[in-house]
Order: structure tokens, then sequence, then C-alpha cells
């Protein structure tokens, strides 16, 4: 038998409902721009989503567009984004962005993960995100929690998060493949957290192997 992967959604979106949302998918609800969702993801790296979300917010009060960007100086970025990690590498990044969007693509994002992961400080992640919350172009993001939960659900055996991306594409629909990102989010920040995950709470525990799981709540 195949996945049913429209009751593991179904089910996904119902711990969904009163969730705190991913900061980027925050940002994407309040009028997102394909470059706005860039920069926030640029920032939401190993940084807590509370603050990513307050970063970005002091950031595109100021500034919304490339061209409005490099008109801060970057010391002037890096005191919008405090205290995200690394938000000195960060605000060299978002600048240099910034640059190259005007000077090779006309101030626009580009809609291929093959341009976008180009840029600077933007991986797959980062990339899949931005074409999926700021194009609508089915992309899969694969972050720590996309990769634990697919593999200890037994839906993919991959050792990293682009085997993982590549593995999980072969297998889920391309209608889901946007959203699930925002939903193991969720999922494993509440219930299926990388540490004593709550499995006596989960929908899916007479399903899941629980592969590498070793304590349990």
């Amino acid at each position: 038998m195949g996945i049913d992967w429209d009751s593991i959604i179904t089910i996904l979106r119902e711990n969904k409902k009163g969730a705190v949302l991913p900061s980027v998918s925050d940002i994407a609800l309040m009028n997102g721009t394909p470059y706005k969702i860039l920069i926030s993801t640029v920032i939401s790296l190993r940084t807590k989503d509370k603050v990513t979300l307050e970063a970005s917010l002091r950031l595109f009060q100021k500034t919304a567009t490339p061209e409005q960007m490099i008109k801060l100086s970057e010391q002037e970025i890096e005191k919008l984004i405090y205290p995200a990690g690394f938000y000195k590498r960060k605000a060299a990044q978002i600048l240099r962005i910034s640059r190259i969007l005007i000077e090779k693509y006309s101030g626009k994002v580009p809609k291929t993960a093959e341009e976008l992961i180009t840029l600077p400080g933007v991986g797959r992640k980062t990339a899949n995100l931005t074409l999926g919350l700021g194009y609508g172009i089915p992309a899969l993001c694969v972050d720590t929690h996309v990769h634990r939960i697919a593999n200890r659900m037994g839906w993919v055996e991959t050792k990293t998060p682009d085997k993982t991306e590549e593995a999980l594409c072969a297998v889920l629909p391309e209608k889901y493949w946007i959203e699930i990102n925002e939903l193991l989010v969720i999922y494993g920040q509440t219930l299926c957290t990388p540490v004593s995950p709550r499995c006596s709470l989960c929908a899916f525990q007479d399903q899941c192997p629980r592969i590498g799981v070793e304590k349990s709540r």
C-alpha cells in the first residue's frame, strides 16, 4: 500500500489550527513580496522565529525593495536585524543580494532555484521557500523538521536534507510541496520534537515506525 497523503495532510492541517506560524509564513501573509520572503528567510537561518519576525518587520519598515535596501549602510542593516544570529554576516549578504538583483535581474527575484542559489547566503531551503511562498511555484523546502519527521515516519530513508528533498519529491504529490514545510515545522515544534517526541499525543502513533526515536512521551 502507498502512503495516504491526503489523510496525513488533513491531520497536519488540523494540528496547524491555532498554532504559531513560522516567521516567514507570517511575512508571506503580510503582503509578502518575493523579495521580502527571500530576505526574511536569509534572516531566519539559525534564528528563532520570534526574533526573525521582529527583525524582518523592523527592516521592512525602512525598506521593502532592493533599490531602497542599497541606500542603507551595512551598519544600519545590522542594527535593524539584531539580534538575529550572525547578523553582521547577514547584513552584508542582504546588501550583496540586493545589488545583484538590481544589476542582473532588474530588481526582481529570479524564479528558479538554480538562479536563487547563486545569491550570497542562499541555499536550497531558502530558494525553495522563496519560490513556494513568493511565487506559488511548487517547491519543497526541507529544513531540520521536514528532514527529521520524513525519516522518522519512514516516508524516506536519507542522510541529508538535500537527499530528503529529492526522495520526498518522488513520493509526495506536487500539490502539497509548498505547504508541507509549514505543516511539518509546526508539527515538529509541538509534537514530533527532536528529543523525546510526544508520541502518546500523536495522531500517527499507530502507523509511525518511530525510526531513530530512543525515548518518547
